[in-house]
């Protein structure tokens, strides 16, 4: 739950109790009351975001990615299938941006593009996983973040020139 809307429940159960003339449901509202106040004090604005995953690479295939060129199908897919794909895509997000394939993840919208090649920098996928605007979870926003391994190997790839090969072994299955 967001604070705010702990806030409001609060203010109704506060309401409640006060309206209420029945012992017995004074009892549970109040019970209720300090249940809602509990929750709002232990609920952090990230609470659907787990903390850092587990890598979804293997640690040779990291290695490999860290001293070498990163690949696409070897590195950078398994990534976004597990960790992206399944909220930035064309059905989860209609009229917004998709990481389905290179067009759609290179294609610009109002906030720029998921991915510029060559420019980690400008590149939304880059910059919404490890920061984003206070009141927005970083990416992902649901499930297990990125490690900092995996991390460090998108910005690589990006910087790299983002090859990303067409046809079938360039689109990205949804895993849900």
């Amino acid at each position: 739950m967001q604070p705010l809307k702990n806030c409001a429940l609060l203010r109704i159960a506060y309401g409640l109790i006060w309206q209420s003339s029945n012992p017995m449901n004074y009892r549970h509202l109040s019970s209720l009351l300090c249940v809602l106040a509990l929750a709002s004090c232990a609920t952090s604005p990230e609470s659907e975001t787990k903390p850092m995953g587990e890598n979804v690479l293997s640690k040779d295939a990291i290695h490999a990615a860290k001293t070498g060129p990163v690949d696409f199908a070897a590195h950078v897919k398994p990534v976004l299938e597990a960790k992206c794909v399944m909220c930035h895509n064309r059905k989860a997000l209609p009229g917004h941006g998709s990481l389905e394939n290179r067009k759609e993840a290179t294609r610009s919208g109002a906030l720029g593009a998921y991915i510029v090649p060559g420019h980690p920098e400008y590149s939304l996928l880059v910059a919404n996983v490890k920061t984003a605007h206070h009141k927005t979870s970083v990416m992902p926003a649901v499930g297990e973040r990125l490690t900092e391994d995996e991390y460090a190997i998108l910005k690589k790839w990006v910087k790299e020139g983002a090859a990303w090969p067409a046809g079938a072994a360039g689109t990205l299955k949804i895993i849900r």
